[in-house]
């Protein structure tokens, strides 16, 4: 007579149950691969196994709290038929939520296929807690690292001493040097810094970490695009490797997010930031932010979000005045090593008034173009490079270069322009550049008197009035109005 051991016994009931559960997981994963592409299957599929089987009740194992809530929002109507095909009518599913380190999260949170669970938290803290002096894996270019061994990602080249300070941004900069001098110490956290293409965030973003090393070479910073986080946060779902991602981010002393509004209708990378912003912000580390607007106006980005943006400070970078983009051709020549007249640099700074980084582009194309050609830099050598350079040759007059103008043709300095004196013949060329900048430009009166000395809308639209009356009732100011006119004329021609 053969006795059986008990424990073969209940090693084969085990194998059978694994068995039986192994097959029904696979025959559903047979229909969900003809349902959905390649990519989606090997992503958010192939990494699942099935735990038990229950009666009809199926417990599948998901890598992270993250792959459960995508699946519940993209794949729930075809889980359900799928489960259904396979255990009838009354079959069910349940997730068992996993840890990085394959260890359970605590009880498997469960959801059955007729409807989510509602008391499941959209956000649960699912990550282990952070072990700084562990090597944890890196998601730019070395797999591993410690914390002292993050590379910052800053240029260098990118400080405040060679960030022209001007009207501009004046408020954007002063605050990202207190932030420089204080990381996480301020009422600026975090500190949000907008404004169009090419007028200097990125710069100002890099200044403020640069500084940051300098100061506390201990703190831990690091600078990086939206778009290249979106890129690790796709790779560290890809490769289960989610709280790694998540950990990695946590750590860092000062996080630098340029162009945060490549996030809008991203709804899963708003998500891991706003779980990472919420991590930093409360432990007091420094968040620094760059857009292309203000929050008001970011569309396609979570409320909760946006509501964070605003608990710092927001500042805003504008074109810089007249002034500032001499200052900056100047520091870009003293740095390059180049000498140019100034008729040249003020003409380089009326043509492009809008982008900074246009306007060192055409100050190192004209070098370029002198240098190949061995011709000397002339005013006509210039004229010719920025035409090219700027591609709408029949340029909009700027109120600069309006001022300017006047301001040659009475030979009156620029400043006395600006100023508030009252003498006869400052007022009258003052008045005529308001009343040019007026009929020239599509400024409108408010913007016209903050360029004329700050003034208000209410004195430009009384110097159009005075222009217009002495030019029916005086013939020699009409002739000012003329000669004026025919100087503008051609630079718009040029």
């Amino acid at each position: 007579m053969n006795l059986l051991n008990p424990d073969t016994v209940d090693m084969q009931t085990k194998t059978a149950v694994k068995s039986n559960h192994e097959k029904v997981w696979d025959n559903c994963l047979k229909i969900i691969r003809d349902n959905v592409t390649p990519q989606n299957f090997k992503t958010w599929f192939e990494p699942i196994k099935a735990a038990r089987l229950e009666g009809n009740v199926l417990t599948i194992e998901v890598p992270s709290q993250f792959v459960y809530e995508w699946l519940e929002e993209h794949y729930i109507t075809l889980l359900r038929k799928t489960i259904k095909s396979q255990l009838g009518k009354d079959g069910k599913l349940e997730y068992s939520i996993l840890m990085d380190t394959n260890t359970s999260a605590g009880q498997p949170i469960s959801v059955r296929i007729p409807g989510k669970n509602v008391n499941t938290l959209k956000n649960p803290p699912v990550l282990a807690p952070i072990n700084l002096n562990s090597t944890i894996k890196n998601p730019f270019i070395i797999p591993g690292l410690k914390k002292i061994d993050i590379d910052s990602q800053l240029n260098a080249n990118y400080s405040f001493d060679n960030f022209i300070e001007g009207d501009c941004n004046r408020l954007a900069r002063s605050a990202g040097f207190a932030v420089a001098s204080k990381p996480g110490g301020t009422s600026f956290n975090p500190l949000l810094i907008y404004g169009n293409v090419g007028l200097g965030k990125t710069h100002l973003a890099h200044a403020i970490g640069v500084e940051i090393k300098e100061k506390f070479p201990q703190q831990t910073v690091l600078y990086v695009p939206a778009d290249r986080f979106m890129n690790q946060f796709v790779e560290a779902v890809k490769n289960n490797s989610y709280n790694d991602f998540v950990h990695f981010y946590q750590m860092l002393d000062v996080l630098i997010l340029d162009d945060v509004q490549f996030f809008a209708n991203k709804e899963r990378t708003q998500d891991v930031f706003f779980q990472i912003f919420n991590h930093l912000h409360q432990n007091n580390k420094q968040i620094i932010l760059t857009c292309d607007k203000p929050p008001v106006d970011l569309a396609g980005m979570e409320q909760r979000l946006l509501s964070r943006f605003k608990w710092g400070l927001s500042a805003d970078l504008t074109a810089p005045e007249f002034e500032t983009r001499i200052a900056i051709l100047r520091k870009k020549m003293y740095m390059e090593g180049i000498e140019l007249t100034n008729d040249i640099v003020e003409y380089i700074a009326l043509s492009i008034t809008n982008n900074i980084r246009e306007l060192e582009g055409a100050l190192i194309s004209i070098v370029a173009q002198s240098s190949l050609n061995k011709k000397p830099i002339t005013i006509e050598l210039t004229k010719q490079m920025i035409d090219k350079f700027v591609k709408n040759t029949v340029h909009e007059i700027s109120i600069d270069y309006i001022q300017k103008v006047v301001c040659d043709y009475f030979e009156l300095p620029l400043e006395l322009l600006k100023s508030k004196t009252r003498k006869r013949e400052v007022v009258q060329a003052r008045q005529l550049a308001m009343f040019f900048s007026k009929t020239l430009t599509k400024s409108s009166l408010s913007h016209i008197g903050l360029h004329c000395g700050g003034k208000d809308h209410a004195t430009v639209l009384h110097a159009c009035r005075t222009v217009n009356n002495l030019i029916e009732t005086d013939k020699k100011f009409r002739s000012y109005v003329t000669d004026i006119q025919k100087r503008i004329n051609i630079q718009r021609e040029a």
